[in-house]
């Protein structure tokens, strides 16, 4: 199926593009663009369609049943794993070089090619750590 180049599908990519390591709900997403004349439908649609096509990633939170979206079209997102904060729901991309050690030793010793932009560790930030010393009790942070 063809994708169309829409004013309401242009809208949502350049709102995306500046929320990359964001999760945003639908409802979110709804009401940032709402000034553009965009309806909660086509978002649904542009949704689907964004996830069909890969560029965008569900995802939910701890505790939570809502169903969020990580924007991954980005150039970026494709050369690094992520870790997202299961507290606070901010995503980070993985800068470190064993990220590039572990992604070539599950090549080697599993035979599998890692996604690197679908490839989420979950975990709790700094941030969230610093803010609450009770989110590190139970997890390897």
């Amino acid at each position: 199926m063809p994708k169309y180049s829409t004013k309401q599908r242009k809208v949502l990519l350049d709102y995306l593009t500046q929320h990359p390591d964001e999760p945003l709900s639908a409802r979110q997403i709804a009401d940032a663009t709402a000034g553009d004349g965009i309806s909660l439908s086509a978002i649904y649609r542009n949704i689907a369609a964004m996830e069909t096509e890969g560029i965008l990633r569900p995802c939910v939170r701890d505790g939570s049943r809502e169903v969020l979206y990580r924007f991954c079209g980005a150039a970026a997102c494709h050369e690094h794993l992520h870790m997202t904060c299961s507290h606070c729901g901010k995503t980070y991309h993985m800068d470190v070089p064993a990220t590039q050690t572990l992604v070539d030793q599950v090549a080697e010793d599993a035979g599998f090619r890692v996604d690197r932009s679908a490839t989420v560790l979950y975990g709790v930030c700094r941030d969230c750590c610093a803010a609450d010393p009770k989110t590190t009790e139970g997890d390897n942070v």
